[in-house]
């Protein structure tokens, strides 16, 4: 249930939540230990419990998202390897090079319409067994799809994609930070998308509401070895089972409310495609709306301010596009009111 708010009506991303009073309290009740012990009860649960959902053999608790994709990243390379990613993919473009720079290895973008790619290009873009060349290492999908208006990768597609990718003997990672959001819009199991790939990242402090946490799960041999970098990249913390508290909570309360979101992203949506010159280039699908101005002769950076006066906040993407995230803190009013005031707005700008 959405929480009434004083202000503006936040639409830049489902990360400004804030946690509701009983995720509070499930917070301060937690039991806790050191985890870097593996002595948190609490942690020690959640980690089981996303293992078990997402259908592997163990799970690594993680501040941010970043910090979990760039974990993987580094336990399935070695500096100076290849991997293959969607060029509007956010361990490229969103994670402040981090993969160069912490792993040592070099990111190869793949293009696709909404965030997707073809076996036929991981195949294309595999490099040959050659002096000359960085070995290919990894293939990293991304869903929901953020740059990409959060489209979902279909299961089929998946499939054959990772398929291919191992043909070619390169392992598979899933970001899946709004991975809850593609389950509740197909209703395909988590872990039937999680069996597709060797290890996933899956986020609590976006569309569960929680104020921090990830969670990486994959093998045991993997995840111990993912332990020993996060010790090595500052992301072994001691009593964190405060934090996790708020992560179970989220699993318990939260997920199929997503549904709410998605049918209040279709809101806004409808709202906005009767303005004329604006386009959503993507498909609606979860609880990211993309806002395409290049036709109405405005920037995002004049939108955004144009907004920001009259009570919504939404977020820039590039020079002419502009993203709206629905979630928990906004509800169905809300949104209509939202998506009439950017109709609004948008028409009489110039």
């Amino acid at each position: 249930m959405a929480r009434s708010t004083a202000g503006p009506i936040d639409l830049r991303s489902d990360t400004v939540t804030r946690p509701s009073p009983q995720m509070r309290q499930a917070m301060a009740d937690a039991l806790v230990g050191d985890d870097v012990y593996s002595e948190d009860p609490t942690i020690n649960m959640l980690q089981e419990r996303v293992a078990g959902i997402l259908g592997k053999e163990a799970a690594l608790f993680v501040p941010s998202g970043v910090m979990g994709n760039q974990l993987c990243v580094r336990t399935h390379t070695r500096p100076g390897d290849e991997v293959l990613i969607h060029e509007l993919g956010h361990i490229l473009n969103y994670e402040g090079g981090s993969a160069a720079a912490l792993a040592g290895v070099q990111l190869r973008p793949l293009r696709g319409e909404h965030g997707q790619f073809d076996p036929a290009d991981v195949t294309d873009a595999i490099r040959p067994a050659q002096e000359h060349f960085a070995h290919s290492r990894l293939v990293c999908f991304e869903n929901t799809h953020n740059r990409a208006g959060g489209t979902v990768w279909s299961l089929p597609r998946m499939r054959a994609v990772a398929e291919q990718a191992r043909e070619h003997g390169l392992a598979v990672h899933l970001d899946g930070a709004r991975l809850w959001n593609a389950h509740v819009a197909t209703g395909v199991p988590l872990n039937a998308y999680c069996a597709l790939v060797d290890s996933v990242s899956v986020c609590f402090s976006k569309g569960l509401g929680a104020p921090v946490g990830s969670v990486i799960a994959g093998s045991a041999e993997f995840i111990r070895e993912a332990r020993f970098h996060r010790k090595k990249y500052g992301g072994a913390m001691r009593q964190v089972g405060i934090l996790g508290a708020a992560c179970l909570y989220g699993l318990d309360h939260n997920i199929e409310r997503l549904a709410d979101d998605h049918r209040n992203a279709h809101i806004l949506a409808d709202r906005l495609r009767g303005v004329e010159g604006i386009s959503i280039p993507h498909r609606v699908e979860s609880n990211i709306v993309m806002l395409e101005l290049a036709d109405r002769g405005v920037t995002a950076a004049d939108v955004v301010q144009a907004l920001a006066a009259e009570g919504v906040l939404v977020g820039p993407v590039d020079r002419t596009r502009v993203r709206f995230v629905t979630h928990m803190d906004v509800d169905h009013e809300q949104a209509e009111s939202a998506g009439e005031i950017a109709a609004s707005v948008i028409g009489a700008m110039h």
